[in-house]
Order: C-alpha cells, then structure tokens, then sequence
C-alpha cells in the first residue's frame, strides 16, 4: 500500500468534519403579524424544526424573554404586546445561544436531553456537553453563585470528560475534576472557573 492509499484509508475512518456554523445552521427569518393587543410570530414551527428543538420549548423561551403571556398553537404562536421582527429575531438570537450553540466549539449540532431533572446541551460534534437555563433571567441566576475560586465543594461525579476528568453538576455550572471517576463522591478543590465550566482537583 502506498502513501496517497494509505492516506485515503485514513481519511475515510476519520469522523466527518463538521462545518461552520454559519453553513450549519440556516434559520427562516421570524415573521411577525400585529392583532389588535397581540403580535403573531406565524412561522414559530419553520424556526423550530430548523433549530431541531420542540415549537412549544421555543414559544416559552420567547415568552420569558419577552417578559410576556402568549398562547402557542402548534405551528405559531401570539405575544400580549407590540413586537417587531427585530424583537423576535433578538429573541430568537439569545435562544441559540442557551438552548442550541455548543459553548466549547460554536457549532450548533448539539441535541437537548433532561437528565436527572437537569436540561443537559449535548454536542454531537466534539462531545461536550453543559446545563442549560431552566427559566427565570440569567441575572438572576448571577446573584448567588454556586462556586468560588480557591474554594473545595462535595461533588457527585456523573460522567467523564474528554481527557479522562470526571465530570459534575453544580447549579449552572459544570465541572471537571482531574483525578476523579464517574460513580465517585468527591471533595473538589476549584481552581479555575470561565463562564459555566469549572476546573478542579480531588481534594
């Protein structure tokens, strides 16, 4: 076997390489519909299925960004109050950003499971995997954190990251801690936090 042979066998055991994110993910422009006190968003169930989530989990993140009531009806949904398509496309936006982009590579091929009572974003591209907001604003959820630098907390390890660290869930945040195993109860000392993840080390 020669070399380009050889690199042909090697190139068709290697996982296909996922795209930008852009060429990925190509989501219909909202369409919005003023009625009297109400504004329809008629395209809500296009959205969604491009997103790969459910119609009735996007009307509710929309809702809560809005701050609004609304009424969903499978393929669209309407918002008490005045809304623009800018409003909804921002609306939209920050959904991805929660509910759809992995937060470790940026592409959107994840998929959203609850478990253990947790929303869990799983990325199918490069394995990684975060808790997701379950209602209320992200300030709040800044109010109190749930772990501090330089401090040790008791952790259930429930999975096992990429480089072999186990892996445990604390409020918003996830953590990776060297040394220990899935199954394990451990004291976890942090060493670092960035954004929602957390490094850290049996204690």
């Amino acid at each position: 076997m020669n070399y380009e042979q050889a690199l042909d066998r090697a190139y068709d055991v290697l996982p296909d390489q996922p795209r930008e994110a852009g060429e990925r993910l190509s989501v219909p422009d909202p369409e919005g519909q003023t009625d009297g006190a109400f504004t329809r968003l008629t395209n809500l169930g296009a959205i969604a299925d491009a997103l790969s989530r459910e119609s009735r989990h996007l009307h509710r993140a929309i809702q809560r960004e809005f701050g609004t009531n609304g009424q969903f009806d499978g393929n669209e949904a309407r918002y008490n109050g005045s809304f623009d398509v800018a409003d909804f496309q921002a609306a939209i936006d920050a959904y991805i950003a929660e509910y759809v982009t992995c937060s470790e590579c940026g592409l959107p091929d994840t998929v959203l499971k609850t478990e253990d009572g947790v929303d869990m974003l799983r990325c199918q591209a490069c394995g990684a995997f975060r808790p997701v907001a379950k209602g209320g604003s992200s300030s709040q959820q800044h109010d109190q954190p749930t772990l501090e630098e330089g401090k040790t907390y008791e952790v259930k390890i429930t999975g096992t990251g990429r480089e072999g660290d186990g892996v445990a869930e604390k409020g918003k945040y996830t953590i990776f801690v060297s040394g220990a195993r899935e199954g394990q109860v451990v004291d976890a000392y942090i060493e670092s936090i960035s954004g929602t993840l957390a490094f850290g080390r049996v204690q």
